[in-house]
């Protein structure tokens, strides 16, 4: 799976990321430190747009500070993950969420002996494609873009690196490696499979697909960790799912005097270990089984960073139990409901008179049609600036009450 990707067998040239003279070192760190199936940077597909070398910094370390730098990843601190900044401020927002995962996936790149950098560029650009209010503000959009093709995080987040950013006067977007462009158009061929039931064709790199497995750690574990503090949720309702009471008996086993609190935080810390030590005792026996010694046995190879059967079967019931207990709440469903006309009345608003929006979505709305402008418009935006354009006070939604 590529996205416009150029031959690996081209001589190395001044304009890919290649190393130079002064980069041999980085080079040859990566022979050393990499396994054979690992993403080495030498041989990297290059950018789109032609760049120098850079001298200290491997191409991915160039792909992760880009994205790190850029507007749409400074907006991920003020959109919200599940729950609205309302309910207070303990609960994870899209950026904590996506430093979490960056941080477990790292712990799996490593141990696996996979290129950290590139997982980590992976892991900081998958969410920041998200509008603001989250999955009901996606589904809104996707909604009001119907005859425009719809709308989807993942291909927004590859709009943004490659067309909304405007950082840089060579080029537009953030021209990151043809890897971290693959890597989130699998993310998106990977959704449109399993909405049609059918499989993806080869493989991702294994750095994306530890990106994929972090994301599914963190938030499973997360968005529980964040119902139990918020009150949406009591210890006591959670042990209705097997992984989690497995879990509270795992933590028994070490510590039995623990106080509410404490047994929470211990739980979480051990469902977060659990996985991970599943998932990279799983991946270690398949690399092995597979005879994976290089980037095109990857390409043949079946998802080989996953959990195993039984852990991914509990995972799914707790997802089911978060979908009907936590996503459902009545709570959340009302703050989701007022956005979601907020995001619709914002859309009819600015398509009517596209004049309203910022000058430099004047040329958008001639190179994209106003409809789509308008959607990355409002896909820009955060929670609290959304809600103070439709007119709502600056701390966002009125208190819900029940």
């Amino acid at each position: 799976m590529t996205h416009q990707q150029r031959s690996t067998d081209e001589p190395p040239t001044s304009g890919t990321d290649h190393p130079t003279r002064l980069a041999e070192a980085l080079v040859r760190r990566d022979a050393a430190v990499l396994a054979s199936y690992a993403m080495h940077g030498i041989d990297s597909a290059g950018r789109k747009h032609r760049e120098p070398s850079h001298p200290y910094r491997s191409p991915f370390q160039r792909d992760r500070d880009r994205i790190v730098h850029s507007a749409a990843y400074r907006r991920l601190s003020n959109k919200m993950q599940v729950f609205t900044g309302e309910l207070g401020d303990y609960h994870r927002t899209r950026l904590t969420h996506t430093l979490e995962v960056a941080s477990v996936a790292r712990t799996i790149g490593r141990a696996l002996r996979l290129n950290e950098d590139l997982i980590e560029a992976l892991a900081l650009a998958h969410d920041i494609g998200h509008p603001p209010f989250g999955h009901a503000g996606e589904q809104t959009l996707d909604e009001c873009l119907a005859s425009d093709g719809g709308f989807g995080h993942n291909r927004q987040a590859l709009r943004i690196v490659e067309q909304l950013e405007q950082r840089y006067p060579d080029f537009p977007g953030l021209n990151l490696t043809i890897e971290v462009l693959d890597g989130q158009a699998a993310r998106i061929a990977e959704s449109a499979a399993r909405v049609a039931g059918q499989a993806t064709g080869e493989s991702p790199l294994l750095e994306a697909q530890v990106v994929d497995t972090a994301d599914s750690i963190a938030y499973d574990t997360h968005d529980a960790d964040d119902a139990l503090q918020l009150g949406l949720l009591v210890l006591d309702e959670l042990s209705e799912v097997p992984l989690w009471r497995e879990t509270v008996a795992r933590v028994r086993v070490r510590w039995s005097n623990l106080d509410r609190d404490q047994l929470k935080q211990a739980v979480i810390h051990e469902l977060i270990d659990w996985q991970v030590g599943d998932v990279l005792q799983g991946a270690r026996e398949r690399l092995a089984q597979e005879c994976v010694d290089g980037i095109k046995a990857v390409r043949r190879a079946p998802i080989l960073i996953r959990p195993s059967a039984a852990l991914a079967e509990q995972k799914q019931q707790l997802e089911q139990f978060l979908f009907d207990r936590v996503y459902r709440h009545p709570q959340v469903l009302r703050m989701r409901r007022r956005a979601q006309e907020a995001l619709r009345q914002m859309f009819d608003r600015y398509v009517e008179k596209p004049e309203l929006l910022p000058p430099r979505f004047g040329h958008r709305c001639r190179q994209f049609g106003v409809a789509r402008s308008v959607g990355d418009y409002l896909a820009g935006m955060t929670d609290r600036f959304a809600m103070r354009q439709f007119g709502c006070p600056s701390e966002g939604l009125a208190p819900l009450k029940n």
